[in-house]
């Protein structure tokens, strides 16, 4: 059977997409061949606004429609307490949990060197920047919410130890605490993917980060 040029590069792209393989892909395309136009036009309209209506966050660096962010904007948020977390679901988990009052920083990824990312390519060093300038006041405390699994760990040590280093060059972060997440999370385990529950109990559970 010859499949439409068109046909063929839809799936192509739906290919390109994590977690979706040549089966998914065809199905998507020929499920949206038979919807009325009018939804293939607000699908269309809402993928290409996805990029045009939505800008980085340039103090957490959460996906946002305004800079800063509605969280780093609001007075009633706790600014002393950053959360660092992976990717900008992770935010999404714990504003659903509604049991944390501080504010985000997301890094958009964890350091791999198996697939070549390092400290670098994340938001590590926007973070340490962060925490040397005064503009935001001054934290008291720093939640390692990266996921616990291999590059996870990695990445909440690194980030560890360059506080670490920066406590020990500026005298007013000297009472800033390190803690992680409590191992309510399953070993292994995405923070996207946890339960209000289970997120709540890590949150309440979090230990100082010994190096």
């Amino acid at each position: 059977m010859q499949i439409p040029k068109v046909v063929k590069d839809l799936i192509e792209a739906f290919e390109r997409l994590p977690g979706i393989g040549p089966k998914t892909a065809q199905r998507l395309t020929f499920y949206l061949l038979h919807v009325p136009q009018e939804m293939l036009d607000e699908f269309a309209e809402a993928l290409q606004n996805l990029k045009k209506k939505t800008v980085l966050c340039s103090i957490c660096f959460n996906v946002a429609e305004t800079d800063p962010c509605p969280i780093c904007a609001s007075p009633g948020r706790d600014h002393k307490v950053i959360c660092v977390v992976e990717e900008p679901l992770d935010v999404l988990a714990f504003e659903k949990n509604g049991h944390y009052n501080g504010v985000y920083h997301v890094l958009h990824g964890a350091i791999s060197p198996l697939n070549n990312i390092g400290p670098d390519e994340i938001k590590i060093g926007e973070l340490i920047s962060r925490l040397r300038s005064s503009s935001y006041g001054e934290p008291k405390e720093i939640i390692l919410a990266t996921n616990s699994n291999m590059e996870g760990e990695a990445t909440a040590m690194y980030i560890a130890k360059e506080i670490s280093n920066l406590k020990s060059q500026i005298s007013n972060l000297g009472e800033l605490k390190i803690t992680r997440l409590a191992h309510g999370l399953p070993i292994g385990g995405d923070v996207e993917y946890a339960d209000e529950v289970t997120l709540q109990r890590a949150l309440e559970g979090r230990r100082e980060y010994e190096l």
